[in-house]
């Protein structure tokens, strides 16, 4: 089997752009390739398009190529517009077409400034060394503001378009790592805003489930898929401890919560019939449950041979000690099991 092909981040692609725009304005023609310098020592080039030169600017794109990551902005244009600004005003932000604006404070970028990450700055920056140092800099992602109704920008308080992300420049296939990155972000964002209690919710049954059994505001709200290990890890640090977290999802991830796994996702635990069926032995079931319960594929399948034995409970109380576990003891944890429909099966407060 092939291994998974590796891509680049919008803000790789952002300083490829850049570097061509800045060249071209500087020598009076596009590159037909640039290379360009990323941390670890990388040095990709990139075939600039839909290039422009006008008077005292020049726009550079490239296409985003993610690899085999299944990344929202693959196949995106990221283009980039450079003009000279005043000496000595360095390196000047401008959000364009599809790219947001930070509304809210938590963020590693203050409040009505583009969203483009420090990563990308820098390496735009290093980028641009030896082409001048003062420089107005556009990002632009025609249909970005589209795509970015699919992340969780919205709720970062990132209004109008996607983010220019990406540290070390590269896209780990599968790795997953913008969604994570969403995750911490969204901690800060509720952190920064004042906000005590949060909810990590596996979908959106669950989400509108706790909202309602809270009360919480959207941006209390954290779509964190199956990420609970990446979670207790920032929630766990200094700079990611919050006063309540409350665990909300379905039966069927949340018992994979319940016997120890920290990624939830199908690829990477299975639902452990043998586990459900120990849990029904210890609640009084049947023999005869049990071994159905045993011999089952399904949890929801699971979960009706239950019957009126408090299953879903006895897997919210033991998803709630397994968090617990990873977390501070400061943090106050609960956790709410909801059904496909957003209704409570269960509640361990």
């Amino acid at each position: 089997m092939a291994e998974p092909r590796k891509g680049w981040t919008t803000g790789a692609c952002a300083a490829a752009a850049a570097k061509a725009a800045a060249t071209a304005l500087v020598r009076g023609r596009f590159p037909k390739r640039v290379t360009i310098a990323l941390p670890k020592g990388l040095t990709p080039s990139f075939a600039p398009t839909k290039t422009r030169l006008g008077k005292g600017w020049a726009e550079a794109g490239v296409i985003k190529d993610a690899g085999d990551d299944p990344d929202v902005t693959h196949g995106a244009l990221i283009l980039v517009r450079v003009r000279k600004a005043q000496p000595g005003s360095g390196l000047v932000w401008k959000a364009g077409q599809g790219v947001g604006t930070v509304t809210l404070p938590g963020l590693p970028i203050a409040v009505g400034e583009p969203a483009i990450t420090p990563g990308p700055r820098a390496q735009i920056a290093r980028n641009l060394q030896g082409l001048g140092e003062d420089w107005e800099i556009t990002l632009s992602i025609p249909g970005g503001a589209e795509l970015a109704k699919t992340t969780l920008n919205g709720r970062l308080g990132i209004k109008g378009g996607l983010s220019i992300l990406g540290t070390t420049g590269v896209v780990m296939p599968y790795s997953n790592a913008a969604w994570i990155h969403s995750i911490h972000r969204a901690i800060d964002v509720a952190r920064a805003g004042d906000l005590a209690h949060i909810a990590a919710c596996t979908g959106d049954a669950s989400e509108r489930g706790v909202a309602r059994l809270h009360r919480l505001p959207a941006r209390a709200l954290i779509d964190v898929g199956g990420f609970m290990g990446p979670l207790f890890k920032y929630l766990s640090s200094r700079q990611g401890r919050i006063a309540r977290l409350t665990l909300a999802g379905g039966f069927a991830k949340m018992s994979k919560l319940a016997q120890g796994a920290l990624d939830l996702h199908s690829s990477k635990a299975a639902i452990d019939a043998e586990f459900l069926a120990d849990c029904l032995a210890r609640l009084g079931a049947a023999k005869a449950v049990v071994a159905k319960a045993r011999a089952s594929e399904s949890a929801a399948r699971i979960l009706v041979l239950a019957g009126r034995h408090p299953l879903a409970l006895a897997i919210a109380k033991q998803a709630k000690a397994v968090a617990k576990a990873y977390l501070p003891p400061t943090t106050k944890v609960d956790v709410a099991l909801f059904d496909r429909a957003g209704q409570l099966l269960a509640h361990a407060d």
